[in-house]
């Protein structure tokens, strides 16, 4: 079986899963500085949310083994100033700054620099650990919600590769499989960089569960033709109210399973939860990424191109958001509020 663990730490440096790749190449990029993570991360070589909040606690960790001051200040402005350069990356993925502030936080409380690069380190493992043990809360709670026979449809890459763990809101699909429920599970292919094409259905096939790609702009042909029994998708922001970013698409995904009576849910963990903005900010990528793929143009010289990284989902379309704590349901800014309490 493949080994898609996306981040590692190894001998000192950050050890990333090149996901620009997959399926067809397996290497990973060893980062010994933060400047590299950061590359890595912009380019997508590393992505999924929750997995972003680990390579952002390892960027930390990095950052204090790399420390050449022995004056405590000094050393903790040098880690801001890379947490900094870390959330700089991808203005829209909350976990990427929760990991940041995390271990920024572990930092602030020690006592000298050899603390701070132990407890910077300690504290990125144990994101790590947690993400695990998180998906497998998730996966278990939104299994429930999965019966024999379904036609279960997911968007972009919401598994190992997006978490470290089993995933979200394939580490659902996973859970259901793993108990003996059989189902049907259809990938959109994902534009403009594929990867329910590239990463999902590889996660799929890896973990022995069949799947059926679509392009995105067959979803609500398979709605009004198949029985779709449930949309899963994961997050990358959500806000107390409920409105949830994800990759692009997942709005027209959600409005057209609201147009066919089809329950719509977020599988996300409480980390991507953003309690404090009222609004989100959309990451705009190159359009250089919409008038071509992996180096062969599809557009001509000179067109336009607008590209939106992700799109927010109001509340209302969403039937329930699945976290470690067990389903959310409406109103959200009620049981969210009590899954923090």
């Amino acid at each position: 079986m493949m080994d898609l663990t996306p981040v590692k730490w190894e001998a000192g440096c950050v050890s990333i899963l090149d996901q620009r790749l997959l399926p067809f190449r397996v290497e990973r990029i060893r980062c010994t500085r933060v400047e590299q993570v950061a590359d890595a991360i912009r380019t997508l070589a590393v992505r999924g949310a929750p997995t972003l909040g680990i390579v952002g606690g390892y960027s930390v960790a990095l950052a204090a083994q790399g420390c050449m001051s022995n004056d405590f200040n000094t050393c903790i402005e040098f880690l801001q100033k890379s947490g900094a350069l870390i959330k700089s990356t991808r203005p829209t993925a909350r976990n990427l700054f929760w990991g940041v502030d995390r271990v920024l936080e572990a930092a602030k409380r020690c006592g000298s620099v050899e603390e701070v690069k132990a407890t910077t380190l300690e504290e990125a493992h144990r994101i790590l650990r947690e993400e695990v043990e998180r998906d497998e809360l998730i996966g278990g709670y939104g299994s429930e919600l999965i019966k024999d026979g379904d036609l279960i449809l997911t968007h972009c890459n919401t598994g190992q590769l997006a978490t470290g763990g089993m995933g979200t809101a394939l580490g659902v699909i996973r859970a259901a499989w793993e108990r003996g429920k059989r189902f049907k599970v259809f990938a959109t292919e994902t534009r403009p960089l594929l990867q329910g094409a590239r990463l999902t259905t590889l996660e799929l096939v890896n973990a022995g569960i069949p799947v059926t790609l679509i392009v995105d702009l067959a979803a609500g042909y398979l709605m009004r033709t198949k029985k779709v029994g449930l949309v899963v998708v994961g997050a990358d922001r959500i806000l107390a109210d409920g409105s949830t970013a994800n990759k692009i698409g997942t709005y027209t995904l959600a409005v057209l399973a609201k147009q066919h009576g089809v329950p719509f849910y977020v599988a996300a963990p409480l980390s991507t939860f953003d309690l404090e903005s009222r609004e989100i900010t959309v990451e705009q990528r190159s359009p250089e990424e919409v008038r071509g793929f992996n180096g062969v143009k599809t557009a001509p010289d000179g067109v336009d191109a607008w590209n939106p990284a992700f799109d927010v989902t109001p509340p209302t379309l969403i039937s329930g958001i699945i976290t470690e704590k067990g389903v959310l349901e409406p109103p959200y800014e009620e049981s969210i509020r009590k899954a923090f309490a």
